[in-house]
C-alpha cells in the first residue's frame, strides 16, 4: 500500500509538470526559456515529453501490476464479505465488542423476533435469521456497497493507467527504442522526409500534431514534434481548407476565427463539409480536428530594395512570398532574403495626448513584414519593416527594426519620409554622401567660403581641412558617430579627446549641412529666407538615421510596395483511442471514492436466548466510518431496539 501511494504521488507530480510545462516544443524555445544548463538537465530526465518518458511509463506499468495484484488478492474477500451475515457469531464475542448492550424481556420469542426484523428493515438493514440449539441470531447489514468502493477505486486506477498507455505514445516510444523510427531534424519538404520518419495511419494509436493550411489547399499529412525533430503522420483522409474567417477586437486581439473544412475520404459517397471554431472541433473516424491558430498563408509581397553604401540609386523590384526566399545581388555582395511573416494589422495603444485628440484608444500602424537577410557565410539578422510611415512628434518615419537573434528585442531605425511620404530625398541624400568626388567638391567649396575673409590663404591648410572632412565622413558612413568616437579613442591623447570630439562634430556637421543644402538647391526649394522648418527637421532626422545605418547590418532597405494577402489556418489534429477508457477510469475512481467516504458499512447482531421464562437479548454492532459518530448512533439504535422488545 505504501509503495502504491508513493507511485501515485510520483505520477501525480509528473502529471502536474506535464500540464504546466508545454510538451514537445522545439528545443530552441526551451533553451531560451531555461538556459543551456537547465535545458540539458530537463532534457536528460525527460521533462519535455513526460508522458512518453521511460521512467513515467515504467511507473504506470508498475502501478498497474501492483494494483492488479491487490485487486486479485482482496476483491474476492470483499465480495464474500458483502454477502456473508456471519450468523454463527458467539454471544461472548458480541459482549466483547465496544458497542454492545444486553437486557431481558418478558415477551415471547416469536413476537420479539418479528419486532426486531421489522425495526431493522425499517432502519435500512438487510436481515437474516439463523436458529441454533439454544438461541437465535438475527443479523443486519447496510452500506455493503462501501466495500465495492474499494474495488471500484482500484479498478479505476488500472483503467486510468490503461487509458494513459494508449494515449501516452507507448507504441511510439517502443519503435524509437528499436530504431524503427528516427525523427527528422532537417528542414525539408514533406515528400522528401524518409520512411524512417513517416508513420502510416495504422501505425499510431494516438498522437497530437498540427497542420497549417492555406485557403484552397489540402493535405493528408500531420507534423508531430519529437524533441529536436519531427515525424510525418499520414492520415486516412485529406483535409481541405475552403475558407478562413477572422474578426478582431478594437485592440487588435482576435475576437473569433473559424475554418470551413472539407474532408475527402474514399469511404464517403461525397465530401464532408463542416465549420470548426475554437472549442467546436470536428470529430471524424476517431480523429479530432481543432481550430488552434491562424497565420499568414504565403502572402505575395512586392518589395523595393533601396541600396545602402552606394552612390547610385538603383531600386530593385523584388517579388517574394511569405515563407519563401530568394537571392539578392547587393553592393555588399550576394545575400539571401528569407521572408518569415506578414501582418495585415499592427494595433498599439494610443498615448494620452493621441487619445484626447482622436478619441480612440488604439491606433493601427498598418501592414508589416518580418524577414531575414543571410550573407554568404550563413550568418543572418532579422528585420521587421512597416509599410506605411508612422507619425512621431508630428513627423513621419519609416520604421525598420533589427535584431541579431530571437532572444533580443528589435532596435528600430527611423528613416524620415519626405513631403510625398516617399524615401527619395533620404536615399538621394544618402547616395550623395557616398559619392566621394561630389562630396570632395562640396568640402573644398565649404573650406574656401570659410577662409574667404583670410588675407593670406594657406593652400596646404585648405587641403588638410578637406582631407579631415572626407576622413570624418568616411568614418560616419561606416559606423556613425560611434566609429568617430572609436577613432578618437585610438589616436588622440586622453586629455584632448573631448576638445577633438567637439571639433570633429562641428566639421562633420558643416559638411553634412552643406551637402544637404546642395541637395535642396538641386530640388529648387531653397528660398531667400533660407531653409524651411520642415526641411530643417528632415535634416536632423536624416542625420540620426544615417548614423544608425552602419549598425543596421543590411546592405539594402526593403520597402513594402504592394501585397496580396493570403491567410492560413492552424489546425491541431489529435487521436486518442484511450480517451473514453480514461473517462471510464475517472468515473470509476469518483464513484469508488464516493462509496468509501460517504457510505457507512454497518453491521448489527442480535442474539435472542431463552433463560427460564424470560429472554436475554444481546445487541452489538460495528461500523467502518467515524467510530465516535457510530457509537452515538448505536446507543440511539439500542434504546429503540430495547423499546421494541420490552
Amino acid at each position: 500500500m505504501n509503495l502504491a501511494i508513493t507511485i501515485l504521488v510520483a505520477i501525480a507530480f509528473a502529471s502536474v509538470i506535464g500540464t504546466v510545462l508545454q510538451q514537445n516544443q522545439p528545443y530552441n524555445d526551451y533553451i531560451i526559456k531555461f538556459g543551456p544548463f537547465w535545458h540539458e538537465v530537463f532534457q536528460t530526465i525527460g521533462l519535455y515529453n513526460i508522458y512518453g518518458a521511460i521512467w513515467f511509463l515504467g511507473l504506470l506499468m508498475f502501478l498497474v501490476l501492483s494494483t492488479s495484484v491487490c485487486i486479485y488478492r482482496n476483491a474476492p474477500v470483499m465480495l464474500r464479505d458483502m454477502k456473508q451475515f456471519r450468523l454463527n457469531v458467539k454471544e461472548k464475542s458480541l459482549r466483547l465488542m465496544s458497542n454492545s448492550q444486553s437486557w431481558t424481556t418478558d415477551k415471547n420469542s416469536e413476537e420479539v423476533e418479528h419486532n426486531l426484523q421489522y425495526f431493522l428493515k425499517l432502519k435500512g438493514f438487510r436481515v437474516r435469521i439463523k436458529e441454533h440449539e439454544d438461541h437465535k441470531v438475527i443479523a443486519g447489514m447496510k452500506g455493503a456497497w462501501n466495500r465495492s468502493g474499494y474495488i471500484f477505486t482500484h479498478v479505476g486506477i488500472v483503467v486510468l493507467c490503461i487509458g494513459s498507455f494508449l494515449d501516452g505514445g507507448f507504441g511510439l516510444t517502443i519503435k524509437e527504442w528499436t530504431g524503427r523510427i528516427i525523427p527528422e531534424t532537417r528542414d525539408i519538404r514533406a515528400d522528401e522526409v524518409p520512411a524512417t520518419a513517416r508513420l502510416r495511419p495504422d501505425e499510431s494509436l494516438s498522437f497530437r500534431g498540427s497542420i497549417s493550411l492555406q485557403e484552397g489547399s489540402s493535405s493528408n499529412l500531420v507534423f508531430l514534434n519529437i524533441r529536436d525533430g519531427y515525424l510525418v503522420q499520414e492520415l486516412p483522409f485529406a483535409i481541405e481548407l475552403k475558407d478562413f474567417r477572422i474578426e478582431h477586437y478594437q485592440s487588435g486581439m482576435p475576437k473569433s476565427f473559424e475554418s470551413d473544412l472539407v474532408i475527402h475520404d474514399d469511404m464517403l459517397e461525397e465530401p464532408l463539409e463542416q465549420t470548426i471554431s475554437v472549442n467546436h472541433p470536428l470529430i471524424y473516424r476517431g480523429y479530432a480536428l481543432y481550430q488552434a491558430s491562424f497565420g499568414d498563408g504565403g502572402s505575395n509581397l512586392s518589395l523595393l530594395a533601396w541600396p545602402f553604401h552606394s552612390k547610385k540609386i538603383q531600386k530593385l523590384e523584388v517579388k517574394v512570398s511569405v515563407s519563401g526566399n530568394r537571392s539578392l545581388n547587393t553592393p555588399s555582395g550576394k545575400y539571401r532574403l528569407e521572408v518569415d511573416d506578414f501582418k495585415m494589422f499592427n494595433i498599439f495603444p494610443n498615448s494620452k495626448e493621441e487619445k484626447a485628440e482622436t478619441g480612440k484608444r488604439f491606433k493601427n500602424l498598418g501592414p508589416s513584414f518580418t524577414f531575414k537577410m543571410r550573407d554568404a557565410s550563413g550568418a543572418a539578422k532579422e528585420y521587421h519593416n512597416y509599410m506605411l510611415p508612422v507619425i512621431q512628434n508630428e513627423r513621419r518615419f519609416y520604421l525598420t527594426g533589427m535584431r541579431g537573434s530571437i532572444a533580443e528585442s528589435f532596435r528600430y531605425l527611423h528613416i524620415p519620409a519626405d513631403k510625398d511620404d516617399g524615401l527619395d530625398r533620404f536615399m538621394t541624400f544618402h547616395a550623395l554622401l557616398q559619392d566621394e568626388s561630389k562630396i570632395k567638391r562640396i568640402a573644398e567649396e565649404s573650406v574656401k567660403s570659410a577662409m574667404r575673409e583670410v588675407s593670406k590663404v594657406d593652400k596646404k591648410l585648405q587641403k588638410d581641412v578637406v582631407a579631415s572632412m572626407m576622413n570624418l565622413l568616411t568614418l560616419f558612413n561606416q559606423g556613425g558617430y560611434a566609429a568617430i568616437d572609436e577613432d578618437i579613442l585610438k589616436k588622440v591623447p586622453k586629455d584632448r579627446q573631448v576638445n577633438v570630439a567637439q571639433a570633429y562634430v562641428k566639421i562633420l556637421h558643416n559638411l553634412l549641412q552643406n551637402t544637404y543644402l546642395a541637395l535642396l538647391n538641386k530640388e529648387g526649394i531653397v528660398t531667400k529666407e533660407g531653409v524651411s522648418k520642415e526641411d530643417s527637421f528632415f535634416f536632423e532626422d536624416a542625420i540620426t538615421a544615417l548614423a544608425g545605418i552602419g549598425a543596421y547590418g543590411s546592405p539594402v532597405y526593403l520597402q513594402l510596395a504592394e501585397f496580396k494577402h493570403r491567410e492560413s489556418s492552424g489546425i491541431q489534429i489529435t487521436r486518442h483511442p484511450g480517451q473514453n477508457i480514461f473517462y471510464l477510469g475517472c468515473l470509476m475512481l469518483i464513484v469508488g471514492i464516493f462509496m468509501m467516504f460517504y457510505i457507512s458499512y454497518q453491521r448489527v447482531w442480535l442474539i435472542v436466548k431463552p433463560e427460564g421464562e424470560k429472554l436475554v437479548i444481546t445487541f452489538a454492532g460495528s461500523g467502518n466510518r467515524n467510530q465516535r459518530d457510530f457509537a452515538e448512533e448505536f446507543k440511539k439504535l439500542a434504546s429503540k431496539v430495547e423499546e421494541f422488545t420490552s
